[in-house]
């Protein structure tokens, strides 16, 4: 085998995998269609697990560097009650980020380069070599590379995963339609978020001086929203005066760019091959997670990557531990993050939870922390934690 690793897709889940892989002596290509800088769709954040990921990395500099501005509170409002709060620290680390994906993919790509990693811009992979049911390689035009593990890194219509007939499971129909864009002279506090009944928007500080603001509606009402996006963002934007005032003084600098995704999760390992980011897993980007979630998922399994290669255990021991981890970590994220994704008004008992938060800064601060990821659904909406916010509420 020419490497030992070929990935596919060199954003934010293929281009750490394979930076991080080559850190520890492997031999890596990295290929991708794109040649960067460029742009994608992307919710931008990077909430503080990921923020300690690029400290890990050594990464964390650039992004302070390129002038993304630090994000250190977050606000919800859901119109009778707000939660204003800051994530729990992760690894000391309590900030966010949401760099333009122009500047953060040419970070880690540069990294990855810089790591040792043979990257290919401008670059297609034709097909997936399978020989006797296991992933050797992939064809690029008329050329063959072959790898003892080809990661699939390449998003949500993933060729790899295609390729191996990865199987969905624990689906989640498409819930909401969202646009973005990005405004100058719109001042925003960290990260704002406001949901109303069928209507939910968010705003956060970017590169360049600029905010980007990110707008959902119901799937169900997607035809709509595109008959007439502009007219449509700019009265949504309405329902909350106080937003919408600020924004008399700002001026929109981008088209909007939108879509929607279903959820869902794969198995993310097979014979040859394995799937990281959006490839193995996905859910709505209302929680923002997308960036985070490709971080850990580059950890975990070049880790187990590791452990395989170079430390001689079985490879289906160790990469169904790193499965088992993944799901176990994200699932309960997953289905919160879909009962907020439909933009239908909190449950009564969830509306009664977040009015006791309200003015509780431990209380807020936790619900701001699940967001982040900083802290599992599960921990704060346990019974004994919704027990002490009620009681003090």
């Amino acid at each position: 085998m020419k490497y030992d690793a070929i990935v596919v897709g060199t954003r934010v889940a293929g281009a750490p995998t394979a930076m991080l892989l080559a850190r520890k002596g492997y031999r890596v290509l990295a290929v991708d269609r794109a040649t960067f800088p460029s742009d994608t769709l992307s919710t931008h954040i990077i909430h503080a697990p990921g923020v300690a990921a690029l400290a890990r990395w050594g990464l964390l500099d650039r992004v302070v560097a390129s002038g993304c501005p630090p994000i250190t509170q977050y606000s919800f409002d859901f119109g009778p009650v707000v939660i204003n709060g800051t994530t729990r620290p992760v690894d000391g680390i309590d900030t966010a980020y949401a760099p333009r994906r122009t500047v953060l993919d040419k970070i880690l790509v540069d990294a990855a380069r810089e790591a040792g990693v043979e990257v290919r811009e401008a670059c297609n992979v034709d097909d997936v070599l399978i020989e006797d049911g296991q992933v050797t390689g992939v064809r690029i035009g008329d050329q063959e590379e072959r790898a003892h593990l080809v990661i699939g890194a390449d998003g949500r219509n993933s060729k790899v995963a295609k390729a191996v007939g990865a199987q969905d499971y624990n689906t989640k129909p498409r819930l909401q339609y969202a646009y973005f864009t990005y405004f100058s002279g719109l001042p925003v506090s960290g990260f704002e978020t406001y949901i109303r009944p069928d209507r939910g928007f968010g705003a956060a500080p970017t590169n360049d001086g600029l905010t980007m603001v990110v707008m959902g509606w119901p799937h169900a009402e997607a035809q709509a929203f595109k008959a007439d996006v502009a007219g449509n963002f700019y009265k949504t934007l309405e329902l909350v005066p106080s937003f919408a005032a600020r924004l008399a003084g700002a001026q929109q600098v981008a088209p909007f760019l939108g879509g929607s995704l279903p959820g869902w999760f794969r198995k993310p390992y097979g014979e040859g091959y394995a799937l990281v980011g959006d490839a193995g897993y996905n859910k709505d980007p209302i929680t923002a997670q997308g960036i985070t979630d490709a971080f850990h998922d580059a950890e975990r399994c070049s880790q187990a990557i590791d452990d395989w290669l170079g430390g001689g255990k079985p490879f289906d021991d160790v990469m169904s531990t790193w499965h088992q981890e993944r799901d176990t970590q994200a699932m309960p994220l997953y289905e919160f993050t879909s009962q907020l994704a439909t933009l239908e008004p909190p449950p009564v008992e969830m509306q009664q939870l977040l009015a006791a938060a309200h003015g509780n800064q431990d209380a807020m601060d936790g619900f701001v922390s699940v967001i982040s990821g900083a802290l599992s659904p599960a921990q704060y909406f346990a019974d004994d934690n919704v027990g002490r916010i009620l009681a003090a509420g």
